[in-house]
């Protein structure tokens, strides 16, 4: 067995995979994870058991997800609030959690996108950008890649996630890795560029003409 074809749940994934074979298919490209656009300094954690447990588990790479430790858990009751600011727009793709199958595992996430001023009563009452239920665990999962609504989180410059509760109506919540698939977009200032260059070459853009004449150059004074 070269276990080389083994495709997991069938989720889709080996067939972007451009020719590439990968012996575990979930391994998700390393230039499609967000793991170095997120701002770990600026991660906040409420409800958190031991301090910067939060800011932990986001920081562990992609090889040490699976490691118990270190792990999240909440601390007065089964929630968890993590806001993670990202270091300039991405668009998420998809969200990437594993946590030991207990019934400690989280069930509910409510996701809101940029939103820095959360707290539990507000994340209860408003509506989320989007809502997943995270599969239960079971002995030998790995990470789940729970995709996003790309529409939802085309500009996103922060996330928050809300852990509502957990598998077994446990008193606290465990979470033990989190991570994002996407695109990063950079800095704002690029998609002005690419307006600027389209604009200033109208042959390739044909679209464009009859604007204001042929080409549709804006002359000074108009």
């Amino acid at each position: 067995m070269s276990g080389h074809h083994h495709h997991d749940h069938g989720h889709g994934d080996h067939c972007h995979d451009e020719g590439h074979d990968h012996s575990n298919d979930i391994t998700p490209a390393l230039q499609s994870l967000l793991y170095s656009q997120i701002q770990f300094d600026m991660v906040s954690t409420l409800n958190e058991s031991v301090p910067r447990a939060g800011t932990a588990i986001l920081q562990k790479s992609w090889a040490e997800r699976l490691n118990e430790q270190p792990e999240l858990e909440s601390d007065a009751d089964e929630q968890l609030l993590m806001h993670i600011p990202f270091a300039g727009q991405v668009k998420l793709h998809s969200l990437l959690i594993y946590t030991a199958p207990t019934p400690s595992a989280p069930k509910t996430v409510k996701l809101f996108k940029n939103r820095n001023d959360l707290d539990f009563s507000m994340a209860s009452d408003l509506n989320p950008t989007q809502t997943i239920e995270i599969p239960q665990p079971v002995p030998g999962t790995d990470v789940y890649d729970l995709p996003l609504s790309r529409a939802l989180w085309n500009t996103t410059t922060s996330i928050t996630l809300f852990f509502e509760d957990n598998w077994g109506e446990e008193e606290t919540t465990k979470v033990g890795y989190v991570g994002f698939k996407g695109q990063f977009m950079a800095l704002n200032r690029e998609p002005v560029s690419v307006m600027y260059e389209a604009a200033a070459n109208p042959s390739d853009h044909v679209a464009i003409q009859g604007v204001n004449g042929i080409g549709g150059r804006i002359m000074p004074g108009q």
